[in-house]
């Protein structure tokens, strides 16, 4: 070999062995000394880091959970139609009753979602609580699913909070824990470190963990029925409603979704200013409305909003219960009369199609508040002027709004409904 050549071979090994003492050290050097014992080759292999999992797998748990879950009887939820006023001709109302799910309301489909969600992440474990920050119908849903699962549950609730809704969900064999409403989610995430459980929060994931491909969700139930024009319902999490859009979307449907929002909620102002900072007091129609715009609610899903006052949903409520045959809660009076104005504006353009709106839980869940006079009457809620409009609506056809009608003062603080 030349001398030229073996120099070269010589600058290149003497680089490389440099490389590997600059970022490794003499003893992890590929071209260093063999050492006795081959020492330098275990050191070469403690500097590589390889660990095992600590966090605990329970993978048979986990699974167990899921088969569990997959296994619960599903049936699709009824869709009855309505009567409309003989004007009306060629146009439909359809209402699709979530209330006969076994948790009472549209919520069950929600937490069935979190909970697969959360299982799947292994978030939950066998030994820590499933925490949820919630005063309504997610919280029962919850608990219902704890129950079944042999899970312990816990629902951080507002102060205050009706009787029957903390009993609904100690029925069910979940813990109650109250704190003030400003502070609710921070709270239950406090729970579940302390318990070394997981703080589901609705709001954030509901969206994500919503599995809207299905073709057993209510998007799919509802388009591969009637096929409808319009979607109406309001937005809690928002979770429900961007379901419907993005299967529309994915599934070429022509369905749009009409999102309507009681007053003092930030969706509505955040939505039109296509401002996710935007903020409101709230809501007291229980379920809907958020005084912040939620992780979960997306602005390119929804189509349209209407702002519904909460006297006109409380006496939109009230007059379905005749029509429906069982009394619903307000939340369901809100997208009734969403659906009533657009019936209303597509009979003026001659237009033929369909409408569907959620009857989204039972009444019995607020005889205490939305069927009891004396609540409204001090909580400043005119229902009375808006429902013969609502009646004579469903007599006629004919509509007119009040005229002398006094909206109800904004709440002195957030509520927490849902």
């Amino acid at each position: 070999m030349g001398v030229t050549r073996r120099a070269m071979l010589l600058a290149g090994a003497g680089a490389v062995a440099g490389s590997a003492l600059s970022a490794g050290g003499a003893g992890a050097a590929y071209g260093g000394t063999r050492e006795a014992g081959g020492r330098s080759e275990r050191a070469a292999a403690a500097a590589v880091e390889d660990l095992s999992n600590r966090h605990p797998d329970e993978r048979q748990w986990v699974n167990d959970r899921i088969q569990q879950i997959r296994r619960m009887p599903s049936r699709t939820t009824p869709l009855t139609e309505l009567e409309l006023p003989r004007s009306f001709h060629g146009l439909k109302l359809y209402v699709k009753n979530e209330s006969v799910h076994p948790s009472g309301s549209h919520k069950h489909r929600l937490a069935e979602a979190l909970f697969l969600n959360a299982f799947a992440n292994g978030w939950l474990r066998s030994n820590g609580p499933v925490v949820e920050a919630s005063s309504g119908s997610t919280a029962i849903s919850e608990a219902w699913f704890c129950r079944e699962l042999g899970m312990r549950f816990i629902a951080v609730v507002p102060t205050g909070t009706a009787e029957e809704k903390k009993k609904a969900i100690r029925d069910l064999g979940g813990e109650v824990m109250e704190a003030a409403g400003a502070d609710i989610s921070k709270r239950a995430q406090e729970v579940a470190l302390t318990h070394k459980g997981h703080f589901m929060d609705q709001f954030t994931y509901a969206e994500r963990a919503y599995d809207w491909r299905s073709d057993h969700g209510l998007a799919a139930e509802v388009i591969g029925a009637v096929d409808p024009d319009w979607f109406v319902m309001g937005a809690g999490t928002g979770g429900t409603a961007v379901s419907v859009g993005r299967y529309a979307r994915y599934t070429g449907s022509r369905v749009r979704v009409c999102v309507t929002d009681p007053e003092n909620s930030a969706f509505f102002p955040g939505w039109r200013d296509n401002d996710r900072t935007a903020t409101g007091k709230g809501s007291r129609i229980e379920g809907i409305g958020r005084p912040r715009v939620e992780p979960s609610f997306l602005f390119p899903m929804i189509n349209r909003m209407i702002r519904v006052p909460d006297a006109a949903s409380i006496a939109t409520m009230r007059v379905a219960a005749d029509r429906l045959g069982t009394a619903p809660g307000a939340s369901t009076g809100t997208g009734l009369f969403g659906a009533l104005q657009i019936l209303r504006e597509m009979r003026e353009r001659g237009e033929r199609g369909t409408v569907v709106t959620v009857l989204c839980d039972l009444g019995q869940r607020y005889r205490t508040s939305y069927y009891n006079d004396a609540w409204l009457d001090k909580h400043g809620i005119d229902f009375r002027a808006w429902a013969p409009v609502v009646e004579r609506w469903f007599e006629t056809g004919d509509w007119a709004a009040p005229t002398a009608w006094r909206p109800a003062p904004a709440p002195r603080s957030i509520p927490w409904n849902m």
